[in-house]
């Protein structure tokens, strides 16, 4: 199927590329910018001699991007742990079904972790409405992300998502080249990460002569989670989330991604841990057995998020809002009064700028903690 596609206007840069492309990076006002942010005792002098080492997308990643989200990470976390690397062979191409919860992290910190594990990097989805100018495209598509469409008519989107289908498949299969995309479109905002049916429907149209169960055994999912003990951005989610409840359809402010992107990168998130789950194989046969494919979709989501919400890993705070919320000491054993009394503090603080009901807002932000407490219980419950 990917026979019939040119993907040109959607692909990350192929290796030959790349030297053009850091060259224009290079030139530009915001690298040294960039730069000075991430490292600030590198001299121009220094960080093009850096560039001139790159000649190829993992040169770029190698160079800068590992280097700068190992930075981030060091400066805003309380530390980054992860499991079940022991799950995956480096030999093998997979499709990370991630939960997502920062737009520009939870990828990357993906990309940093398989490296340090002795695997390659993965391509990265990334939607068109955050490539915006020449510098950000070529940072992305020297970085192995690969351009999400959005606008279009419902035939366009339609026709979006068949190549869109057919480039994963043919990263995954032909390329052998993981993918990493994440189980809904735009982030979890309420704390309850769910994978859309339309996420597997689409993966599904480049299954052409395929069962389903050998078109989604052929992608080789593996569920990735990703738990902030601090939600990255929290305030600006519930602020969102509150908006939205009172109009039909919230409507984002001119450069409201890139404000997303930078608070996300700078904000304090506490402890972060990235999970990776087990591919999903045989599962896979008991799905064929079911009804039509809508029921099989069905089933394969409830398979993905039963491993994303298992392999979550709760913290302190997550215990405390749900028992706030719940006006119980139920998991009273998994926090301190003092760690209590800090998160309500923390509540207070971040929620004072946001304008509207005040309870309305405590509400949805105490829910965007708890939720996970919840999505957890409720998964372990149905294995």
């Amino acid at each position: 199927m990917s026979a019939t596609y040119n993907f040109n206007d959607i692909r990350p840069y192929y290796e030959h590329e790349a030297s053009e492309a850091m060259e224009r990076i290079k030139n530009d006002p915001l690298f040294m910018q960039l730069v000075k942010h991430i490292w600030p005792s590198m001299t121009q002098e220094e960080a093009f001699v850096k560039a001139s080492k790159v000649k190829d997308n993992m040169g770029f990643q190698l160079e800068f991007m590992h280097q700068a989200i190992r930075v981030i990470v060091e400066r805003s976390s309380a530390g980054l742990t992860c499991s079940g690397f022991e799950n995956i062979d480096p030999n093998q191409a997979y499709l990370y079904i991630a939960n997502h919860r920062d737009i520009l992290l939870d990828s990357a910190i993906l990309q940093i972790l398989l490296v340090e594990h002795g695997f390659k990097t993965s391509e990265i989805t990334f939607g068109n409405n955050l490539m915006q100018g020449n510098f950000i495209t070529d940072f992305g598509k020297l970085n192995r992300m690969f351009t999400v469409l959005r606008e279009g008519n419902s035939r366009e989107l339609y026709e979006i998502s068949q190549k869109l289908s057919a480039y994963i498949r043919h990263t995954i299969v032909d390329k052998n080249v993981s993918v990493w995309i994440a189980q809904r479109n735009g982030r979890t905002k309420d704390g309850n990460d769910l994978t859309q049916t339309g996420l597997l429907k689409m993966l599904n149209m480049s299954g052409m002569g395929k069962t389903f169960s050998e078109s989604m055994k052929q992608l080789k999912i593996i569920p990735l989670s990703i738990s902030y003990e601090y939600e990255p951005c929290d305030d600006l989610k519930v602020q969102e989330l509150y908006l939205s409840s009172l109009h039909s359809k919230y409507i984002k402010a001119p450069g409201e991604d890139l404000n997303s992107i930078i608070t996300g990168i700078i904000q304090p998130k506490g402890r972060i841990h990235m999970a990776v789950g087990k591919p999903i194989e045989n599962e896979l046969l008991d799905i064929e057995k079911t009804g039509n494919e809508n029921e099989k979709i069905k089933q394969l989501v409830n398979v993905i998020d039963e491993q994303l919400h298992s392999n979550y890993k709760l913290w302190p705070v997550n215990y405390i809002a749900n028992d706030i919320l719940n006006d119980s000491k139920e998991y009273s054993s998994f926090y301190s009064e003092t760690e209590k009394e800090n998160f309500i503090r923390y509540i207070k603080q971040k929620t004072s700028n946001i304008k509207g009901d005040e309870q309305t807002i405590y509400n949805l932000f105490i829910n965007m903690y708890a939720n996970p407490v919840k999505t957890k219980k409720l998964s372990a419950a149905s294995c």
